[in-house]
């Protein structure tokens, strides 16, 4: 019999995405499905979903979830998808202008998780394991363990819990227990869900969940040391034999540039004709000199501290003295949006600020930089440098998390290596790179050496599907029952 899994998740693109979650979960389950896996989706019907990807939503049924004295209905959705999806809707929780950021978001992610659980009545399906992500599901795997596992119907559904940025924990008051229904005095303990006098949902995905993975193999480790495991390194060391460090894919059908009708020019690895279209047409676009043997440097990014952009900063003028032009596209910190726009008014023949998140931008950008800047504090795994990649735009990265898993720095001696990279997380180590990285755009048959490693490397849904089958195979007990 096929596995059956259930991917919980507070985001799913192009449904509702703020960041890598929703990219990792509207792309997994393709791949899953592909391998024979019996995987369905729950994530919240939130107000600002487009109306676009609704067309051919129906209703299916409605039931009540209750939380202490409060009593809310939840309601079911199924949209049209390759992978059966589902959402669930409730307007009181998710009918606002953001998926977080609210007073009373631990109420909001409690009511989701037990809905996800509870839903599976009205489905008729039971699944081997539920796949929960992030703070915001973390409660199903303590439901599952503390009363769902009593009832006959979900006694032998496991949980894995996969983190993709522990830097984000959920953090409420103690009586989100009692809301929860769940005992104060038993579960408000250092070994339990108390973590500096509040309650951690996050915890209780580490300590409740039959396995835990995160986004990389080299992430899964540095989370375990006081530098990256935001207090939590404790429990990821107790539980180290059930942590799987899975690299994230990404969809090369949508990034591909020979086909992609979001780009200026289609180019493929064996003819870049159109990639140098590409940068002529962005820099016109972006009111840039359109100088073809200027390197375009790119940072498509969250601006905030985990992103390394204080160390964009404290270089930029320095990179700026030199032949360059750089291009930001994102939001972030008021402040970091505020000095970009001042370097594009200090160099608006170098500096392109464009503080937005337009996909359509992002795409055209990918495609027409020579480089690509991910300077990150740390990285849990990083899209950006794979998404760059495939367009043939050389990654610029610090060695941390994923980064360290996706890029290797290239060597001109022997032509290996698809990027650059820097260990000391200041601006003299991004410096240093960048000045390798510029060294080498300078050497024609080099750059295209290094440009061909780029858009050749792939690290695709496919593999990373298969180690999740594992995990799930292993939980369940299917991987014992099938030999």
């Amino acid at each position: 019999m096929a596995l059956k899994v259930l991917i919980v998740s507070s985001e799913m693109a192009p449904y509702a995405k703020s960041g890598g979650l929703g990219d990792v979960v509207g792309s997994l389950p393709k791949a899953l499905k592909s391998k024979g896996v019996d995987v369905r989706v729950v994530f919240p019907k939130y107000r600002t979903i487009k109306e676009q990807y609704l067309t051919g939503c129906q209703y299916l049924s409605s039931f009540d979830v209750s939380l202490d004295w409060r009593k809310q209905k939840a309601d079911i959705f199924t949209v049209n998808n390759d992978v059966p999806t589902y959402m669930i809707g409730n307007d009181y929780y998710f009918g606002r202008a953001g998926f977080y950021g609210y007073g009373d978001d631990n109420e909001r992610f409690a009511f989701f998780s037990k809905a996800a659980i509870e839903f599976l009545d009205y489905i008729d399906f039971v699944p081997d394991v539920i796949h929960c992500n992030d703070w915001q599901t973390a409660p199903i795997c303590l439901y599952i363990k503390d009363r769902y596992s009593k009832i006959k119907y979900f006694s032998d559904i496991k949980t894995l819990f996969t983190i993709h940025n522990l830097q984000y924990q959920g953090m409420f008051p103690k009586e989100t227990l009692s809301m929860m229904e769940l005992d104060e005095n038993y579960y408000f303990t250092n070994d339990k869900l108390e973590y500096y006098n509040a309650v951690n949902f996050m915890k209780a995905g580490l300590l409740y969940s039959d396995a835990i993975s995160t986004v990389s193999k080299t992430y899964a480790y540095e989370i375990q040391t006081p530098q990256y495991g935001y207090g939590l390194d404790g429990c990821l060391k107790c539980r180290n034999k059930d942590l799987y460090g899975i690299v994230n894919g990404i969809d090369y059908e949508e990034n591909n540039p020979s086909t992609s009708k979001k780009i200026y020019a289609n180019f493929s690895a064996d003819n870049m004709t159109g990639k140098y279209v590409n940068k002529q047409k962005l820099q016109k676009e972006l009111g840039l000199p359109e100088k073809p043997d200027t390197p375009v440097i790119s940072i498509i990014s969250r601006l905030v501290d985990q992103k390394g952009i204080n160390l964009v900063l404290q270089a930029a003028y320095e990179l700026l003295n030199k032949d360059v032009q750089l291009v930001i596209l994102g939001t972030g910190d008021y402040h970091y949006e505020n000095m970009f726009k001042d370097l594009a008014y200090r160099y608006p023949d170098k500096v392109s600020s464009n503080i937005l998140f337009d996909d359509t931008l992002a795409q055209k950008i990918y495609a027409g930089s020579d480089m690509f800047l991910m300077p990150s504090l740390f990285e849990p795994c990083g899209l950006g440098q794979l998404f760059s990649m495939s367009y043939g735009t050389v990654p610029v990265t610090r060695t941390t998390g994923g980064l360290v898993d996706t890029v290797q720095h290239f060597d001109p001696e022997t032509g290996e290596g698809n990027g650059f990279q820097f260990h000391d997380y200041d601006a003299g180590g991004l410096m240093w790179a960048l000045n390798e990285a510029i060294a080498v755009y300078e050497n024609k048959d080099l750059w295209k050496k290094v440009v061909q490693n780029a858009i050749n490397t792939r690290f695709s849904w496919e593999n990373s599907a298969d180690e999740y089958i594992k995990v799930y195979s292993k939980i369940s007990g299917k991987e014992e029952k099938e030999e």
